[in-house]
């Protein structure tokens, strides 16, 4: 069936009742992890929200896991979901959080520069491979960070997976959705920013991610990246989490053993 109402289409908070509750648990369970884990904050640039929380494992770090919150770009920071950080650094990553700025502040292109600048400086505080995870918006901008021509080839070489979680990978949609207004999209960015529009980079492998109980506009946003991406040479895998829908389909993440956990460390894709 069309789609006739593109802001329904997208309210992913209208569609699950406890976003509220759920929040309120986001930020005491990482209320929690910051009080128990030291972190360095690094800045990459002049505005007060461009900074990466690096929290370091005991001893040498295997390498980097990186996480890029979500709210539709307008909303939230890093700090709320630092708490996703915990099965990684427990299984002897080193955990950045990602803060950036945020729309109508700044336009989507510009806080993929954000996170792209915060990868750059997260990078050069920790050795190894960096595994790049992110929800929502979040998944967009990561996605952003395997699409040709976006790192150096250097960082590139070192990304050794993404996972999206119930990302964003075609902006045209948006267009259409009040929210907009905010954002501040016109068409030619839209395209410019769709990783569904774009060439991955050589050799990228990224799993992309999504509770099955979503919207559907979110599921087939996320399964429109991992076979379009397929299509391009890009190692991909598309997961359907039952049961889960947008707001505690990243809960694993927090989890050692983690069902999310895994797909970003150490799952094969074949």
């Amino acid at each position: 069936m069309p789609i006739t109402d593109w802001d329904a289409a997208y309210a992913n908070s209208a569609a699950v009742p406890e976003v509220g509750r759920l929040s309120e648990e986001w930020l005491v369970k990482s209320g929690a992890f910051q009080a128990t884990h030291a972190r360095e904050t690094l800045a990459y640039g002049d505005d007060p929200r461009q900074f990466v929380d690096l929290y370091r494992p005991e001893g040498a770090a295997k390498g980097l896991m990186v996480f890029v919150h979500g709210g539709y770009w307008h909303l939230r920071n890093g700090r709320d979901f630092s708490y996703l950080g915990a099965g990684a650094l427990a299984r002897g990553f080193a955990v950045a959080i990602v803060t950036y700025r945020l729309a109508p502040q700044v336009r989507i292109s510009q806080i993929t520069g954000d996170v792209r600048d915060a990868l750059r400086v997260a990078a050069a505080a920790v050795g190894g491979p960096v595994h790049l995870a992110g929800h929502s918006a979040g998944g967009h901008l990561v996605s952003r960070m395997g699409c040709e021509g976006v790192l150096e080839p250097e960082l590139a070489a070192r990304v050794a997976r993404i996972l999206s979680i119930s990302g964003l990978h075609d902006l045209r949609p948006l267009l259409r959705v009040k929210m907009n207004e905010a954002l501040r999209l016109d068409a030619e960015e839209a395209a410019a920013e769709s990783p569904a529009l774009l060439l991955p980079r050589e050799g990228l492998e990224i799993v992309c991610a999504v509770g099955a109980d979503e919207l559907p506009e979110l599921v087939r946003q996320t399964d429109l990246l991992s076979n379009v991406w397929t299509g391009l040479g890009a190692e991909t895998r598309g997961v359907h989490m039952p049961g889960l829908h947008h707001f505690d389909v990243i809960d694993s993440l927090a989890e050692p053993e983690g069902a999310l956990t895994r797909m970003l460390l150490d799952q094969s894709l074949s």
